[in-house]
C-alpha cells in the first residue's frame, strides 16, 4: 500500500514538473513575443517619423530628431491613435496635405519593412 502511495506521488511530482515547465516556457514565449511587439512598434514609428519628415521637406539630423519625437509620442496612449494624431497635427501645421487614413496606410506598410528588417538581425 505505502509503494503505491510512493509510486503515485512520484507521477504526480513528475507531471508537476512538465506542467511547471511548460507554464515557464509559455511565459518565456510571451516575454520574447511582448518584447519582439515593443521593438518591432518602435522601429515602425522611427520609420514613421523619417517618411513624415521627407513629406514634411525635413532632412538630416532634424528629421532623425523628428522621427525620435515620433517613437516616444506613442507612449502617450495605449494604442498607434497618439501617433497618428501627432503626425496629423504635424502635416496640418506644415501644409502638407496627409490625413489620418493615409498615416494608417503608411503605419502598416512600415510595420511589415519593420518586421522584415528585425528578423534579419
Amino acid at each position: 500500500m505505502a509503494r503505491a502511495a510512493g509510486a503515485g506521488g512520484t507521477e504526480q511530482g513528475m507531471l508537476m514538473t512538465t506542467f511547471d515547465k511548460r507554464k515557464d516556457e509559455a511565459e518565456a514565449r510571451f516575454k520574447h513575443d511582448q518584447e519582439f511587439k515593443f521593438k518591432a512598434t518602435a522601429r515602425r514609428n522611427k520609420l514613421l517619423g523619417l517618411w513624415a519628415a521627407e513629406q514634411m521637406g525635413v532632412g538630416g539630423a532634424s528629421a532623425e530628431t523628428y522621427a525620435k519625437a515620433v517613437v516616444v509620442a506613442d507612449f502617450e496612449r495605449t494604442g498607434d491613435e497618439d501617433v497618428v494624431d501627432k503626425l496629423v497635427r504635424d502635416f496640418a501645421e506644415a501644409g502638407v496635405a496627409i490625413d489620418a487614413h493615409r498615416v494608417r496606410k503608411e503605419m502598416a506598410r512600415l510595420m511589415a519593412v519593420a518586421l522584415e528588417q528585425l528578423k534579419e538581425e
